[in-house]
């Protein structure tokens, strides 16, 4: 996650206007949605991956029982 961007000061000047704060606090915000959503497809590409092992190895598991 992004809490600085370089050359931006994370402090609030003085005379800056308040709506700059609530635009950093978004930018932020969606920076951490971004992330809740890439650990959530990462989840689920694991997810994936282990169904497809389970589902090759009950084609083996068969395939060797055949040759029995």
């Amino acid at each position: 996650m992004i809490d600085h961007i370089p050359g931006h000061s994370r402090t609030r000047s003085p005379g800056a206007p308040m709506y700059e704060e609530l635009v950093w606090e978004r930018i932020r915000t969606l920076h951490r949605e971004a992330e809740k959503q890439r650990l959530i497809a990462r989840v689920r590409a694991v997810n994936r991956a282990r169904r497809n092992v389970e589902r090759a190895s009950l084609r083996l598991r068969n395939a060797l029982q055949r040759l029995v």
